[in-house]
C-alpha cells in the first residue's frame, strides 16, 4: 500500500481541441517525471488528427515516452461524433455532444482503468467538463480540475453569479462600467471579459457548459493553472481562500522546441529555409489559432493591410480559417502581389517560428497558448482576439503587461489601420518599448520555472498536498471502488 502512495496513479481526461491538448500532454508528462502513473483518456477524433499530421503515426502518442521510462498508458474514447465531421464547422453540434455524450463514453473506461492495476487515485481533467467531480465521487477518486487558461479568465467564470447581480452578465441591457468588485481583480472593462460572458443571450450550449463546468469545480480538491503566480499575484491569492489552487505554468516540454509527443492536428510546413533568408527582426508572423474563425471581411482588411505595410509575413491560414466551403478566402492577387517576401502556409510548428531570430512580431487571436509562447520567445504581440478567452488574455497582454498592442481600435478593422499597427509593432520606438518590456515578462516565466520557482515550487506543494490526500482517502477509496465495481459488475 505505501508503494502505492509514494506513486499515484491518475486518470488525465484531454479535453479535444489543440489548444487544450498540448498544455495537457505536457502536464501528464511533468507528473509522469515526478514518478505518477498516468492513464490518458484521448478521443478518436483528436488521436486521429494527430496521427494523420505526423509521417509515422503511432497507434499510441504516449510509446516514445515510455521507452524513457514514464508510466503513460493511453487509450481513446469516441465524443459521440464520427471521426470525419467537421467539428470546427459546426461548433455548436460539437460542444453539445461534449455536454450530453461524451461522458458516458468516459465513465465506461474510467470504469475499465479502475479495475485494472495499480489503484487509481485520481481523476485529473480540463476545467470545462460538467461531470469530473460527479464521475470522481462515484469511484471514489480525488478530483483535479485542471485549467488551461489565465487565472484572470477562471476567477471572471468562476463569480459569474457577482456579474449576474451587478447587471453585468445575463441582463437584456447590460451595465458598461468597469467591473470592480471581483475578488482579487482590480476592475475590468466588460468588452474585456470573455465573449461568451459580453453575449445577452444565455441559454446556448457554450454557455450551458460553462455554468455545469463551474459549478462542479467548486467540488475540485484540486486546481492547476497554466499561468505564473508573478503575472497574476492579486487574482491567484484570492482564488486560494476559495480551493486550494495553484500556479504551475508555464507548461512546456523541458525542450522548447522539441516535444517527444506529437500534438499537431495538421502536417507542418517547414518555415526555416525561407526565414534564414530574412533579416534578424524583420518578419511578422500571423497565425488566428486552431479552431476560431475569421470573416471574410476582416480577413481582406487584414490583407490588404499587409500589402501597405511593405513588411515581409509568413501566415498560416487554416483552409477553414473563414469556412470550410472557402478554402481560398484571400483577395483576387494576393498572393501573387505579395510574391517572395511572403511566405503563406496552412501549418507550421509555431515554436520553431517564433524562435527564429528573423521573426520581429506576432500577429495573434491571443491564444493562451500562442501568449505564453511568445513571452518565452520575446516576440511582441498584435492582438486580434476572436472568441473566449481571448478577449480577456488580450486585456492582459496589452493593458497591464504592455508587450503588445491591439490590431484595431473599432470595428469594423480597416486596412489602413492594420497597416499602421504593423509598422508600430515591427518598427520605431514603440518597437524597442515592447521588446524590453517582453524581455522582463520572459524573466518571470524563466524565474518561475527554475527548481526555486514559484512555479515548481507550487508543483512540490501540490504533489506533497496530494499525497496526504490520498493516504486520508485510501481507505474510502478502496471501498468505495469495490462497491461500484460491484454494483456495475
Amino acid at each position: 500500500m505505501e508503494e502505492r502512495h509514494q506513486k499515484p496513479h491518475a486518470i488525465f481526461v484531454f479535453y479535444p481541441l489543440q489548444g487544450h491538448v498540448i498544455p495537457s500532454v505536457h502536464l501528464a508528462i511533468k507528473l509522469a517525471e515526478r514518478g505518477f502513473t498516468i492513464t490518458v483518456i484521448n478521443t478518436h477524433s483528436i488521436h486521429h488528427q494527430t496521427s494523420r499530421a505526423q509521417p509515422d503515426g503511432e497507434d499510441d502518442m504516449f510509446a516514445t515516452v515510455r521507452q524513457k521510462g514514464l508510466d503513460i498508458r493511453y487509450t481513446t474514447v469516441p465524443d459521440g461524433l464520427p471521426v470525419g465531421f467537421d467539428r470546427s464547422l459546426n461548433h455548436d453540434q460539437f460542444m453539445a455532444t461534449l455536454l450530453h455524450v461524451f461522458s458516458a463514453h468516459v465513465e465506461e473506461a474510467v470504469e475499465k482503468i479502475v479495475r485494472s492495476e495499480p489503484l487509481v487515485s485520481c481523476l485529473i481533467a480540463d476545467t470545462f467538463f460538467v461531470w469530473p467531480g460527479k464521475l470522481a465521487r462515484k469511484y471514489g477518486l480525488l478530483y483535479i480540475s485542471f485549467w488551461t487558461e489565465p487565472a484572470l479568465v477562471f476567477t471572471l467564470y468562476y463569480h459569474l453569479d457577482l456579474l449576474r447581480i451587478h447587471g453585468h452578465f445575463g441582463c437584456i441591457e447590460m451595465r458598461e462600467d468597469p467591473i470592480d468588485y471581483i475578488p482579487g481583480v482590480q476592475s475590468i472593462d466588460p468588452k474585456d471579459m470573455m465573449s461568451y460572458l459580453q453575449e445577452s443571450d444565455t441559454s446556448t450550449v457554450c454557455h450551458q457548459i460553462i455554468f455545469s463546468a463551474f459549478k462542479d469545480v467548486k467540488a475540485a480538491d484540486f486546481v492547476l493553472c497554466n499561468t505564473i503566480q508573478e503575472l497574476e499575484p492579486n487574482t491567484i491569492s484570492a482564488l486560494q481562500t476559495k480551493m486550494p489552487f495553484f500556479a504551475i505554468g508555464p507548461i512546456f516540454p523541458s525542450e522548447f522546441t522539441k516535444s517527444i509527443v506529437a500534438t499537431s492536428l495538421w502536417s507542418e510546413s517547414d518555415c526555416t529555409q525561407w526565414l534564414n533568408s530574412r533579416p534578424h527582426g524583420a518578419v511578422l508572423y500571423l497565425s488566428f489559432g486552431s479552431y476560431a474563425h475569421v470573416t471574410k471581411n476582416d480577413l481582406t482588411e487584414i490583407a490588404n493591410g499587409l500589402l501597405l505595410s511593405k513588411v515581409s509575413f509568413i501566415w498560416v491560414l487554416r483552409p477553414d480559417i473563414v469556412s470550410s466551403d472557402d478554402v481560398d478566402p484571400l483577395p483576387d492577387g494576393f498572393k501573387e502581389e505579395v510574391g517572395d517576401r511572403a511566405m503563406i502556409i496552412p501549418w507550421c510548428s509555431q515554436k520553431q517560428v517564433l524562435t527564429h531570430p528573423s521573426i520581429g512580431g506576432f500577429l495573434t487571436h491571443c491564444g493562451w497558448n500562442s501568449v505564453l509562447e511568445s513571452i518565452w520567445c520575446e516576440v511582441p504581440l498584435l492582438c486580434f482576439p476572436l472568441l473566449t478567452d481571448q478577449f480577456t488574455n488580450r486585456r492582459l497582454m496589452v493593458d497591464d503587461w504592455k508587450i503588445g498592442l491591439n490590431l484595431c481600435e473599432r470595428k469594423p478593422i480597416k486596412a489602413a489601420e492594420v497597416s499602421d499597427k504593423i509598422n508600430r509593432l515591427m518598427s520605431g520606438k514603440s518597437t524597442d518599448e515592447f521588446r524590453n518590456q517582453i524581455k522582463m515578462v520572459k524573466k518571470t516565466l524563466e524565474t518561475a520555472s527554475t527548481a526555486n520557482g514559484s512555479s515548481e515550487k507550487n508543483m512540490d506543494q501540490f504533489i506533497a498536498d496530494l499525497k496526504v490526500s490520498i493516504q486520508k482517502k485510501s481507505g474510502a477509496n478502496t471501498q468505495t471502488q469495490t462497491q461500484c465495481l460491484s454494483n456495475g459488475a
